[in-house]
C-alpha cells in the first residue's frame, strides 16, 4: 500500500545519503570512482527497482556534471572513469570503442582455471547480432577447500586476473560460464548450486567480479594515465575465507 512506498522511498533516500563514493583520480576535466558492488551506473529500463546512481551520486558529491566514459554491470564494483564535460566524453569513449583502454579485473571462479588462457568466443546480443569477443586470463591463486560440491568431496575455487579485448555485454560472466568456470554469485550465467553454498555458507550473495585498473591516454595531456581499484568488502572477505591470497 501507500503506507510501504513511503516507507521504501525514505529508506533509499536514507541509503543515498549515506553513500560516499570513493574518488581514485580527479582533475579539471576527468575523475574516477571505485563503484561499489549492486550500484547502477545511471538509469535504465532494465532494473526499475533502483533509483540510486553512480551519475546523480557523483554529481551530488562533486557539484558537477558527469558523464559516465564506459560502463560496469550493477553487480560488478570496481574503477569507473567519468568526463565533466562533453567534449572529454567524446574522446574518452572513442578511446573505449577502438580498443584503446586496457581494462584488468579480477574474479573468484568454480575450479581450477589453467595458468594462462584466452577465450575466443562470439557473443550475440539481445537483438540477435553476433559480435567476436576475445578474454584473456591468468590464475593468480587456486584453493580446494574441505566443503563437498555436487558429486566432488571438495571445493576447488581460482582467483584469476582478465583483461578482456573487446568490451561485449557481460563478455566476462558469459566467457567463464563457457569454459565451466562461472563467477562466484553471477546470476543468470553462474551455477546456482555455487550461489546458493556461498549464500548458506558464508551470507556472500554478492558477484565475485572487480574492475581492479584501467589505463588510457589522457586526452588533453596525452599521457597514459592507470588508475586502480583494490578489492574491498565482501571480496575481500572472500579471498581470505577461500585461501585464495
Amino acid at each position: 500500500g501507500p503506507r510501504s512506498d513511503a516507507a521504501n522511498s525514505r529508506r533509499i533516500n536514507h541509503y543515498s545519503k549515506k553513500i560516499v563514493l570513493e574518488v581514485l583520480y580527479e582533475d579539471e576535466q576527468i575523475v574516477a570512482i571505485h563503484k561499489p558492488n549492486g550500484l547502477l551506473v545511471h538509469r535504465s529500463k532494465i532494473a526499475d527497482d533502483a533509483d540510486v546512481f553512480a551519475v546523480q551520486l557523483l554529481r551530488d558529491q562533486i557539484g558537477t556534471h558527469v558523464y559516465p566514459a564506459h560502463r560496469l554491470d550493477r553487480k560488478t564494483s570496481g574503477v569507473l572513469l567519468f568526463a565533466k564535460n562533453a567534449t572529454m566524453n567524446t574522446a574518452l569513449q572513442a578511446q573505449f570503442m577502438q580498443q584503446e583502454v586496457a581494462k584488468v579485473y579480477v574474479a573468484i571462479v568454480r575450479g581450477y582455471t589453467d595458468d594462462f588462457g584466452t577465450i575466443d568466443y562470439a557473443l550475440t546480443r539481445d537483438d540477435g547480432k553476433v559480435q567476436d569477443a576475445v578474454t584473456h586470463y591468468r590464475t593468480i591463486s587456486r584453493s580446494e577447500l574441505e566443503f563437498p560440491s555436487g558429486k566432488f568431496a571438495t571445493s576447488r575455487y581460482s582467483l584469476v586476473e582478465v583483461t578482456p579485448e573487446t568490451g561485449r555485454m557481460h563478455q566476462i560472466r558469459k566467457h567463464f560460464a563457457h569454459i565451466f568456470h562461472p563467477i562466484i554469485g553471477d546470476r543468470p550465467h553462474g551455477c546456482n548450486k555455487q550461489n546458493k553454498l556461498f549464500l548458506e555458507k558464508f551470507q556472500m550473495k554478492e558477484m565475485l567480479l572487480h574492475a581492479t585498473r584501467i589505463t588510457f591516454t589522457h586526452p588533453e595531456l596525452n599521457e597514459k594515465r592507470t588508475i586502480e581499484s583494490a578489492i574491498q568488502g565482501e571480496f575481500s572477505r572472500m579471498v581470505d575465507r577461500l585461501q585464495l591470497c
